[in-house]
């Protein structure tokens, strides 16, 4: 029997220009354009009640939205959202689900100051989840694949390298990368992925054979939202705090960060990290590895 369509919101199309050319004046009193990210303030309504401003470059902010709705667990199903229309003339997101979010006001009540940027808080309850969350324990990646996936970053084009000033994070199968997405706050690109996820067909976007990259650092906010998308592999060109480290390891969520060229540091769930340490480039005074 043919499963049922699912549903699929109507979503405007109003992807904002990334960046805006400024007059600079450099050290030696030489006048020139610089480009720099064009930060944009976005209200979230949700069916007419005013929820969050997040701070955005507004690339696809309806998945952002989408995704951001998700991952604060204010709607469960991709099915429960009737529209995400987006206005910047009102710098206003309008979201209309198809029947409320019941509870509103108590599940918003409680905020939690983060450290990202772009973002500044979330809505409490999120930690009560985690003991739900199961990560599938075969997923595994190669180190060779993570050195693919750190080559495919290097060579992808950027507004961080016209204009700085930017997170960056994408979505991995392997080393084959299947979404990249920029903006002001590493949370805020997550979520762009998570509702681009959401979109696609459930059987083939599950997050059991995903890796996540971010350029920011793995909090524990960066922790619980991959393990929510199901994403058991964590690679950060940053580093790793405290909490987010001991969130890791409570989910069995493999985190990799310091991963720039052939360096990485592994910190927690090493044992799905496929090590090829042969592939390694040899340390100035220590002998390649046998096989190199």
């Amino acid at each position: 029997m043919t499963p049922p369509s699912r549903h699929r919101p109507f979503l405007t199309a109003a992807g904002a220009p990334l960046t805006r050319d400024i007059a600079v004046v450099n050290e030696f009193g030489e006048r020139s354009v610089a480009s720099i990210p064009a930060e944009r303030p976005l209200t979230v309504y949700v069916d007419k009640r005013e929820l969050v401003t997040l701070m955005t470059l507004g690339a696809m902010p309806e998945l952002l939205v989408l995704g951001y709705l998700r991952n604060q667990r204010l709607v469960r199903t991709i099915d429960d959202v009737e529209a995400v229309t987006v206005d910047w003339e009102v710098h206003a997101a309008a979201v209309q689900t198809r029947h409320g979010i019941e509870d509103i006001e108590a599940r918003t009540a409680q905020r939690v100051v983060t450290t990202g940027c772009g973002q500044g808080s979330v809505f409490g309850g999120l930690m009560d989840e985690l003991e739900d969350i199961r990560l599938p324990a075969a997923s595994q990646l190669t180190q060779a694949q993570l050195y693919g996936l750190l080559d495919a970053i290097r060579r992808q084009e950027t507004t961080y390298k016209s204009a700085g000033s930017v997170h960056g994070c994408a979505l991995f199968r392997g080393e084959q990368m299947l979404m990249f997405v920029e903006d002001v706050g590493r949370h805020n690109a997550i979520d762009t992925i998570a509702g681009w996820m959401w979109l696609q067909d459930p059987a083939t976007m599950a997050g059991d054979d995903k890796v996540f990259y971010t350029t920011g650092r793995l909090t524990s906010e960066m922790v619980i939202k991959a393990a929510q998308m199901g994403i058991p592999i964590i690679v950060s060109r940053s580093g790793i705090t405290q909490m987010g480290y001991e969130l890791a390891e409570r989910l069995d969520l493999c985190t990799i960060g310091r991963a720039t060229n052939k360096h990485f540091l592994c910190y927690t769930a090493p044992r799905r990290l496929v090590l090829q340490p042969e592939l390694a480039a040899p340390r100035a005074g220590r002998p390649a590895p046998q096989g190199a």
